[in-house]
């Protein structure tokens, strides 16, 4: 039995399958030792060899060992549970489950450093160090450690896939040429990568382009929510200090009248009980003489009767007392009915009113959404637009800062994925969100004024033919719009130059004739789902032009 102060690695009673303390241990006939159902579950999953292994070592038994629980060792490892000795924590250079594990490790595996693209094996640091020192292993391409390696293996060869297939857009060894992909576009993959290295330059600068633009968008909707915010605060505020005081002005007129009243209330019960004091004794007199008439009235002795009679004085001088008038009991309903009126008046007042507050209030929203009405107006919204020339058609020419096209016989363009090849056309550089304006000036031939989405499927079909594009073409003596389609003749002033108004938010779209005065031609309401970019479509005849017009 283990003493209290003998002092145990914890690798020694740790099982290196589940890499915790032991539980049921058993030990091979090769002297390592494993909890029972770790041991177990490895050797179920060899049956179908029919050769069993040990896990550290390598060692191979036939048949299948019969393992039994070694008691002494057990023991052991419950002794040390007492003591407080808990299950060994996985060292954090061994490997996990999570990790990928060194190919060369034997028994429990270590962490792997790097993956070797050449070799194809992942290396712990140890394993690792040919590479750094041995120049056999300097031209192998290192790599972190990647369980995906086996990925880079031909299924049909067997080999190292260096090479791509750009007629079958996969990755291929340098066999695969010979049989499955002959006669195929193919380069090596360090050269395709190179490619689609800078294919990826450009969307990650498109994709960062557009974080700008939603982080100002984001900034604009933030400035437009705190305005609002406190518009509204100020509103509420000031409106609840006016009705304040009108509640404090009827609060007062209240306390007035109830004052009113009850000094009048004063004046009134004091001289009705005043009159009621005169009352009660003028009926305490009358009942005084009542009583000594009864008596006298009573007496038999008709000389008694006869000395002792006399007229009663109380009603010698009757005294002054005002007829009571029944109506004076309501004497203050007249005070109700003047509140009542003036009550009625006041709602009749308030009701008027409050249809004036109410529309004020809903006008705000169409404040919000409405589009501007002059010219000043718009430009406050205008935006700084360059045409992008990797999206100019080859017969398009760009000039004066990217901002002037001119229609052209030929022109030489680089390969570029978002290159419009069929049709005369060029989209914006910039894309277009919240409220932007914007002008364009023609020439003498047709031009089509454009807002899109910008994909593949977009600029390589005619402006105007699909669902993501809308198009305003105008020509010398018309115009016509054109969504997904369908052609809309248009009305209007026939002026050299149109104006664009965006809200992408309120999915609003509207064409303006320019000239002294801004003239509505067509507006789209729709929901937009994309940034948008602005566009041109050139028509005949060679020279015609279109230019983005600088705004002041």
């Amino acid at each position: 039995m283990a003493h209290k102060g003998v002092s145990l690695d914890k690798d020694t009673i740790s099982c290196s399958i589940c890499l915790d303390l032991l539980k049921d241990p058993v030990t091979t006939s090769c002297g390592h030792s494993y909890c029972m159902n770790c041991i177990q579950r490895h050797w179920d999953e060899e049956d179908e060899k029919k050769i069993y292994s040990c896990p550290q070592c390598r060692e191979t038994f036939t048949p299948r060992p019969l393992v039994v629980k070694n008691t002494m060792l057990s023991d052991v490892v419950e002794e040390l549970k007492k003591t407080g000795l808990q299950a060994a924590p996985a060292d954090h250079c061994y490997a996990g489950a999570e990790d990928v594990a060194c190919d060369v490790c034997t028994g429990r595996k270590l962490k792997a450093l790097k993956s070797c693209l050449v070799c194809l094996v992942s290396y712990c640091d140890q394993h690792l160090q040919p590479h750094h020192n041995s120049s056999a292993f300097k031209k192998h391409k290192l790599v972190e450690p990647s369980k995906n390696l086996q990925e880079n293996i031909c299924s049909l060869h067997d080999e190292v896939m260096k090479m791509f297939c750009r007629t079958d857009q996969q990755c291929i060894c340098y066999l695969c040429p010979v049989d499955e992909h002959k006669g195929h576009d193919t380069v090596s993959a360090a050269a395709e990568r190179t490619e689609r290295q800078k294919e990826l330059e450009v969307s990650q600068q498109n994709i960062q382009q557009r974080i700008q633009d939603r982080e100002k968008d984001m900034k604009l909707l933030q400035q437009e929510v705190e305005a609002i915010n406190r518009s509204a605060d100020k509103a509420v505020e000031d409106s609840g200090k006016i009705f304040t005081e009108l509640i404090r002005l009827i609060e007062k007129r209240s306390s007035d009248v109830e004052q009113q009243v009850r000094s009048q209330q004063k004046t009134e019960v004091s001289r009705v009980k005043e009159l009621q004091e005169k009352l009660e004794q003028e009926i305490t007199e009358l009942k005084r003489e009542d009583a000594e008439m009864k008596k006298l009235s009573d007496t038999e002795d008709h000389t008694q009767f006869l000395q002792n009679f006399s007229s009663p004085t109380c009603l010698s001088g009757p005294i002054y007392f005002p007829a009571i008038n029944p109506f004076c009991l309501r004497h203050f309903d007249k005070v109700l009915t003047a509140v009542s009126d003036t009550r009625d008046e006041l709602q009749d007042v308030l009701n008027e009113e409050w249809t004036k507050v109410s529309l004020a209030v809903t006008e705000v929203d169409g404040l919000l959404s409405q589009d501007p009405k002059t010219r000043a107006d718009f430009l406050q919204y205008s935006r700084q637009i360059t045409l992008d020339s990797n999206t100019a058609n080859t017969r398009l020419s760009l000039s004066e800062e990217n901002r002037k096209v001119t229609f052209t016989v030929g022109q030489y363009y680089p390969s570029h994925p978002d290159r419009c090849t069929d049709r005369p056309q060029v989209l914006s550089r910039e894309s277009l969100t919240g409220r932007c304006y914007w002008e364009v000036e023609k020439g003498e031939g047709g031009v089509s004024v454009v807002v899109a989405y910008k994909d593949n499927s977009t600029v390589n079909e005619i402006f105007g033919d699909n669902n993501k594009s809308w198009a305003l073409g105008f020509y010398k003596n018309r115009y016509e719009f054109k969504h997904n389609k369908v052609q809309t003749p248009v009305s209007g002033y026939l002026s050299s130059r149109v104006g664009v108004y965006l809200d992408h938010r309120a999915g609003t779209l509207s064409f303006y004739s320019v000239s002294d005065t801004m003239t509505l031609l067509h507006r789209v309401q729709t929901t937009f789902t994309q940034p948008l970019y602005a566009g041109l479509y050139l028509h005949g005849p060679i020279g015609n032009i279109a230019q983005l017009c600088e705004l002041k």
